[in-house]
This record gives structure tokens, C-alpha cells and sequence, in this order.
């Protein structure tokens, strides 16, 4: 079963943006995500309100998460899914701290408290196809967080994993670049505690790699110099057939102040 997957840091609406505020590129976002054919959008960054426009501006589309504070106040991790073809079978929120399921927690040199969403999927038309979706927003400040985070991030994968055997993506903003440990652990690169990821990174299919991605923060400038922060992982039973950033701009007009980055899957394994 192939599968196209996102993930799209939305830029929080913050009136100091100007122009570039969400209430000027609500549909703009909406538009890429309808015309990326993504069954499965892993955003970062959304308040309730923008949710809910892209809701509105999206037909077929429904969308599952809490905000990092337990409800629907502050950011979410929201993961949206095209209703038609996919049902959620069970989904959950945990915390990237040393209590991951206490609401608002964070711990290390964390910055902000930070969350993890995900999904459990079943195909409609084959229920035996299952897999599940995690998507994170990492720190943009800690080191330390980001690591623990992301060891806390596979080692609920891997429970899972165990426990019911079914493959699994991961995505978001991970605000570090290739090089540094929290990005080769997830890769598989590096341990971290005495562990090791056995994750594959997208960006790994295309020639040159992940270093040779360019950014995909952009801060409303566009361009390319630079390298990626946000990333899309799978565990070795999905095949990763392509990936590519979304650079559109419409009129000056960026969707984001993050490049949307899209990948094609292929699900090689049934439970």
C-alpha cells in the first residue's frame, strides 16, 4: 500500500508577522497541503484557530491532538488524515520530559514543554493494513532535550512496535541539523544510553543525502543555503520511495516560515 505522507511546521499566528500572519496564508496552507495528495499530515506549531481553518479548507480531512498544555489552549502537534480512506483506531499525546504522560510537563534544559502525537491507522478498504504515525516538535533551545526527547520518542516507538508489531513513521520539526546527535540517533547512527535507532531517514533516498537537502527553516525568505531541521523517519518495514521540500511561493506569499517536506511510502507489510 503506498501512502504520501507530510510534515509542515505552521508558524503560530503572530500578528508581528505582518503579511506574513496567518490570517494572510490560511488557504495558501491549506492549498499545499490538498495539493500534496498527503493522506497523513503531521503539523507543528498549530493553535486551535489555525486547526480549524484548515479544517474548514479542507474537504475529506479530519485531525487528532492535544496542545502541549492538555487541552486545546497553546500549540499542537495535530496529525491530520484523509477520513475517507484511513480510520484512527486509537491515538494519544505524551510528553517529551521525565513524565511523559503528565500535561504541561517538561524536564532537562527544555525551554518549553513539548509533545508527541500519534495515530494508530487502518486502511478502510483493508482493514488488515495498519500502521501508526508519530509527529514531534522538539526544542529549539536545548540540547539535552532534544536528545532525551528523541530517545524518549523511539523508545515509545519501539514498545509499541514490540508489542504489536506494525510499522511506523515519524515526523517533524526536529531543530537540529544532520550533524548533530539528536538527528544521527534518530538515523541510526549514534547510540544514546546504549541504544540505537533503527529508524531510516528520508532524505537518505535522495543523492548527496540529508546534508545536501538545503534548509527547511526559511524564516519567510525563501532560498535554499542552509540544511534541514525537519525530517520524516520510517522503521525498516516501509519502503521510503522518494521525498522532496515544497518551495512554493505565491506572489511572495510563503505558506510558512517552514517548507513543507513530503515523502511517498510504500507499506511492504501486513499485520
Amino acid at each position: 500500500m503506498e501512502l504520501t505522507v507530510m510534515t509542515f511546521n505552521l508558524r503560530y499566528n503572530n500578528a508581528s508577522d505582518g503579511n506574513h500572519a496567518w490570517p494572510f496564508r490560511s488557504r495558501l496552507a491549506a492549498q499545499t497541503i490538498a495539493e500534496s495528495g498527503a493522506g497523513v499530515i503531521g503539523v507543528q506549531e498549530g493553535l486551535f484557530p489555525m486547526l480549524a481553518d484548515l479544517q474548514t479548507n479542507l474537504a475529506g480531512y479530519e485531525w487528532i491532538g492535544l496542545s502541549r498544555r492538555g487541552d486545546i489552549e497553546g500549540e499542537f502537534c495535530a496529525i491530520f488524515y484523509k477520513a475517507g480512506r484511513l480510520r484512527v483506531l486509537e491515538s494519544g499525546t505524551f510528553w517529551l520530559s521525565e513524565t511523559p504522560e503528565q500535561p504541561f510537563s517538561k524536564s532537562w534544559d527544555s525551554s518549553l514543554p513539548r509533545i508527541c502525537t500519534w495515530a494508530r491507522f487502518q486502511l478502510r478498504e483493508r482493514p488488515e493494513m495498519q500502521w501508526v504515525a508519530y509527529n514531534a516538535h522538539l526544542d529549539h533551545i536545548g540540547k539535552e532535550a532534544r536528545l532525551k526527547g528523541a530517545l524518549l520518542i523511539w523508545r515509545k516507538m519501539e514498545q509499541y512496535r514490540q508489542a504489536y508489531g506494525l510499522p511506523a513513521l515519524l515526523m517533524g520539526d526536529m531543530n537540529a541539523e544532520p550533524h548533530e546527535d539528536t538527528i544521527r540517533f534518530l538515523q541510526g547512527r549514534e547510540t544514546v544510553g546504549g541504544e540505537r535507532s533503527g529508524l531510516r531517514d528520508a532524505y537518505d533516498t535522495l543523492p548527496g543525502g540529508p546534508e545536501a537537502v538545503g534548509r527547511t527553516f526559511h524564516g519567510f525568505k525563501g532560498g535554499t543555503d542552509g540544511l534541514p531541521i525537519d525530517y520524516i523517519f520510517a522503521t525498516p518495514e516501509v519502503a521510503i520511495e522518494d521525498v522532496r521540500i515544497d518551495r512554493r511561493v505565491a506572489e511572495g506569499l510563503y505558506p510558512s516560515d517552514h517548507y513543507p517536506v513530503v515523502s511517498r511510502v510504500r507499506f511492504a507489510k501486513e499485520r
